[in-house]
């Protein structure tokens, strides 16, 4: 392999990989297919295609799913670290780093002659401050060093925060689900903002939100900033043109999350508003008892209850459980169901009837599943 060279020009490609949650990696292939992107390739954590900067902007700004977006930049074969030492000195980092923003180098290393990982990454730290000028810091443009099978390769990470922070939902309670898990299990739910949601334990609403955002049109990334804004290849005219290329569109559904703690339900609508959802996403206190279809057409009821894990007892848990599914059963005919939970026991105690579970999916130290129903 040949050390890889950029001319710097704005259509040069290269791999651009899409991280997310193990277990969602075929949900993000549809939803990055239906955004335009791809080929596709599906990997382990996430998801590959070739593209060049529009596209890495335009990954972070538009997709729901994914939870970091990273540019393979280039590398090359090195063997021992005074390999490494003196190539890296001559990679083209002004291609894509600036010498007036930070670095943060992570490396690790797999099955390779340079096997400590710490040693790789201070050589890489010293090349680009030497070469390059651009300081190392610990809040810096994050550079990951993989060296697997003595080929080393580099990928900037574009996103710098986590792309499931949209810059909306400052105030969460227990066991917040993460806005990018949302939105996979939304559209595994086959919900595409033409039909009422309702979330009877919405938490800090972030269901709610998300199904109120995609009948909007709303994206993602629209008020939150990325670090691909600090790389030598960021064009902010370009940027803002693309920002601005997306319109915000009316709906006539209302998305509604109920809450029996007041707590909840306040945060929920301060994170709706922040949002620019409120009057379309509303939020009232009431126990899962007083649960009621409201008029219209039906459509989809999803929930991430309490799973013990975290939060609750396990044997009051499975009568909250039993007591969701009678309501549900009763009242929501021609609705369809989505819940959220590490425990198949709980899934059965709703009674409901659930197709075959999704995939495990990672999240913190737990694996949890999403569990349908077609129309009751």
């Amino acid at each position: 392999m040949v050390q890889r060279r950029y001319s710097g020009r704005m259509d040069e490609r290269f791999e651009i990989f899409l991280a997310c949650a193990p277990g969602l990696e075929t949900t993000l292939v549809g939803e990055a297919k239906a955004a335009g992107f791809g080929p596709l390739r599906p990997d382990a954590g996430g998801v590959a295609f070739d593209g060049g900067w529009p596209d890495v902007w335009r990954a972070n700004l538009v997709l729901r799913g994914a939870a970091r977006v990273l540019a393979r930049i280039g590398g090359f074969p090195a063997v021992h670290l005074a390999q490494l030492d003196k190539r890296a000195r001559k990679f083209p980092w002004g291609e894509v780093l600036r010498p007036d923003q930070g670095v943060r180098v992570e490396a690790i290393s797999r099955k390779s002659r340079i096997y400590h990982g710490g040693a790789a990454r201070e050589r890489v730290e010293r090349a680009i401050s030497e070469t390059l000028g651009a300081p190392v810091s610990d809040d810096g443009v994050r550079l990951l060093v993989r060296i697997e099978e003595n080929l080393v390769s580099f990928s900037v990470d574009t996103s710098g925060e986590p792309l499931h922070r949209r810059g909306h939902k400052e105030e969460v309670g227990k066991a917040p689900m993460r806005e990018t898990l949302a939105a996979m299990f939304l559209r595994e739910c086959g919900y595409t903002g033409e039909e009422p949601v309702i979330d009877p334990m919405c938490g800090s609403g972030t269901f709610v939100l998300e199904a109120a955002e995609i009948a909007m049109g709303l994206l993602p990334g629209r008020t939150r900033r990325f670090d691909f804004e600090r790389l030598a290849s960021f064009d902010a005219a370009a940027w803002e043109a693309m920002k601005r290329g997306a319109a915000r569109r009316e709906t006539g559904l209302l998305f509604r999350g109920y809450d029996r703690d007041a707590g909840a339900v306040r945060m929920a609508g301060a994170n709706a508003q922040r949002a620019g959802v409120d009057g379309t996403a509303v939020f009232a206190c009431q126990p899962v008892s007083a649960l009621e279809r409201p008029e219209g057409e039906p459509g989809l009821v999803i929930v991430n209850p309490p799973w013990g894990a975290r939060i609750g007892k396990p044997g009051p848990l499975h009568a909250l459980h039993r007591s969701l599914g009678d309501v549900l059963k009763e009242r929501f005919r021609g609705w369809r169901v989505g819940l959220v939970t590490p425990e198949a026991g709980l899934a059965r105690a709703t009674g409901l009837p659930f197709l075959p579970p999704g995939p495990p999916v990672a999240h913190g130290s737990l694996k949890i599943r999403l569990y349908r129903t077609n129309p009751l």
